[in-house]
């Protein structure tokens, strides 16, 4: 006799239904796991037998053999305790039900405890779209796959309350998704507690407005790492469809808070310099989400980036051009969504105080070139506005004037994303900084002067056809700051000034 129970596995962002058949027969007892099974899929074999046994259910003692179909797709994790182990107890008759309309996915502790599991939100998505009615998850992971509408959430504490509620002794009732309250950093961190650097902040304002990228340059101590770490605190609210994808990667990559139905706040991520490649972007035999991607929709931050390895910053390049990363190994090719505004940080010599208006810098001059060589060009052209933090003034920290602050500045954030997300209805385009270069004409119109003014900046800065496209977008940032519909000449000038400090620093 076989049964067959639904569950689902993932592949990358994408999850798929997994049928598990299991067959008993008489023979020698075995217990055999087929259908391209990992190492973690091939133990469910010991967890399943003691849940059984400490719940007090017998254990068949014949051969017992579980495919996992489609048999030509790896399998990994242990989301198939669960399925596995309601296969055994519907062969031996424990259970009574029908479980065809049904999917199941969670871990198992030894004692018959539902332990959470990665990847829930993507997996209820998919088993709405093939019809599912209900689906059973750990109950640490109901409150996330209630997120999807159309589908009952069961939440699965252990196997003795699941099995009395499939036999119709004590049902469980349905999760119900309940939007968490946005948790606020304005208690924590503040731009009022910014002091001075005015022309950095306008800076960084412009960046969050329309998503760009940005590279702040200066002396240790002079405020880029406060800077970076309070952008969160005044980008746009997320959209749901924002938050669904952000939680999907979260999920996948474990990294969601239990109990946490989505992520409601944009990302922020800060990896350390000594991070891998592989860390960065993703990897493994089964590739998981870098870091690129855990901060999609949200901030990637690095921190003293010379210090990153070269091979670290230039693989870079390619995704935050296209948004999107693709890890191909020899058994998968996967692509993750990687959107995000890129704030880069550094000091620029080894010592820090080149260029310092009071503090002589130590360090020789082939000392710094070799230090700002670390980035390279490419990189620092992908970087739409680039700008220098200068030490702040003794003045400027005693004193007792109340700065702006995030809740302030993100209204005019929002006030601006409203334009753009008028602007770019029925597009792919999700911000300014996103523009495809075939819509560039369209978007961002300048007037006779404005384009009189570009045309004579990229011929003397010798800009690339690159930095002019981010020359545009910033403007066109920038006007819709001043609510101005076409870009005028100091909207251009504002934006070639975010483009020229690499002609200072950078000039051999």
């Amino acid at each position: 006799m076989v049964v067959c129970i639904k569950s689902m596995g993932l592949f990358g962002m994408n999850a798929f239904e997994v049928d598990v058949e299991t067959d008993l027969s008489k023979g020698v007892p075995a217990f055999d796991i087929v259908g391209l099974p990992d190492a973690s899929v091939k133990e469910s074999r010991d967890r399943v037998r003691s849940a059984i046994k400490n719940c007090g259910f017998t254990f068949p003692l014949k051969r017992i053999v579980v495919n996992l179909a489609p048999a030509d797709v790896k399998k990994a994790g242990s989301v198939y305790d669960l399925p596995i182990l309601l296969s055994l107890l519907k062969l031996t008759g424990e259970i009574q039900a029908d479980l065809e309309p049904y999917a199941f996915i969670g871990e198992l502790s030894l004692g018959g405890e539902v332990r959470p599991v990665n990847g829930v939100l993507p997996m209820a998505i998919q088993a709405k779209e093939n019809g599912c009615r209900r689906f059973f998850v750990p109950a640490e992971n109901a409150a996330e796959g209630a997120a999807v509408r159309g589908i009952e959430i069961i939440p699965v504490k252990n196997i003795k309350t699941l099995v009395a509620q499939l036999n119709g002794q004590a049902p469980i009732k349905p999760t119900d998704f309940k939007m968490t309250k946005k948790e606020s950093h304005l208690f924590d961190i503040d731009f009022a507690d910014v002091k001075g650097q005015y022309e950095a902040k306008r800076a960084v304002e412009i960046a969050a407005c329309g998503g760009h990228n940005i590279m702040l340059i200066g002396s240790p101590g002079s405020g880029k790492s406060m800077l970076a770490k309070r952008v969160p605190t005044i980008l746009p609210d997320m959209t749901f469809s924002e938050m669904i994808e952000t939680t999907k990667i979260h999920s996948i990559a474990g990294e969601l808070k239990n109990g946490t139905p989505l992520v409601t706040e944009r990302p922020f991520r800060s990896p350390h310099h000594t991070v891998s490649a592989a860390g960065l972007t993703g990897g493994g035999t089964i590739p998981h989400p870098g870091e690129i991607s855990l901060a999609h929709n949200g901030v990637l931050f690095l921190d003293e980036l010379p210090e990153f390895k070269r091979s670290t910053m230039e693989i870079l390049r390619q995704p935050i051009e296209d948004n999107q990363v693709t890890i191909s190994r020899v058994n998968a090719t996967l692509t993750y969504p990687c959107s995000v505004m890129l704030i880069a940080a550094m000091n620029p010599c080894p010592c820090g105080y080149y260029g310092h208006p009071s503090r002589e810098c130590t360090c020789s001059a082939r000392a710094v070139a070799q230090y700002l060589a670390k980035v390279s060009g490419p990189l620092l052209d992908r970087l739409d506005i680039h700008v220098e933090v200068p030490p702040v003034a003794f003045g400027s920290l005693s004193s007792d004037e109340k700065a702006e602050s995030s809740a302030e500045i993100q209204k005019r954030v929002n006030r601006v994303r409203k334009i753009q997300n008028e602007r770019f209805r029925g597009t792919a385009i999700t911000c300014n900084a996103k523009i495809t270069p075939s819509a560039l004409r369209e978007y961002c119109p300048l007037d006779d002067k404005a384009k009189t003014m570009l045309k004579r900046a990229f011929d003397t800065l010798g800009l690339s056809a690159r930095a002019y496209d981010k020359i545009l977008k910033v403007s066109r940032t920038i006007a819709d700051l001043e609510g101005s519909e076409t870009i005028q000449p100091q909207h251009v000038m504002e934006a070639i000034q975010y483009r020229s400090l690499d002609r200072k620093y950078w000039k051999g």
